[in-house]
């Protein structure tokens, strides 16, 4: 699996509390080992979202993501960063 950062995220990351970017490593680091960890809350999304995942990185802090299969390498793209009320409009 390889994991990559939409340009979206990477304005959204480097906008948001330095805490906010220090959860988001550590449950990117859990995210890696195991992507459906109960922490995660790893699901799908549906509506305008359809396509995306989303998990937890604080309790009102979600990260979206797309995956991706190029040839038989699986490909994750982290795309957006933000609180529940902003991604979820």
């Amino acid at each position: 699996m390889k994991i990559k950062f939409s340009k979206k995220l990477r304005k959204q990351y480097h906008k948001s509390d330095a805490k906010i970017r220090e959860v988001f490593e550590k449950r990117l680091q859990m995210f890696m080992k195991d992507p459906f960890d109960p922490v995660l809350n790893n699901h799908q999304l549906t509506g305008n979202l359809k396509g995306y995942r989303s998990i937890n990185i604080t309790g009102d802090w979600r990260a979206l993501y797309s995956a991706h299969i190029l040839g038989s390498k699986k490909i994750i793209v982290f795309e957006m960063l933000g609180k529940h009320s902003q991604l979820y409009r």
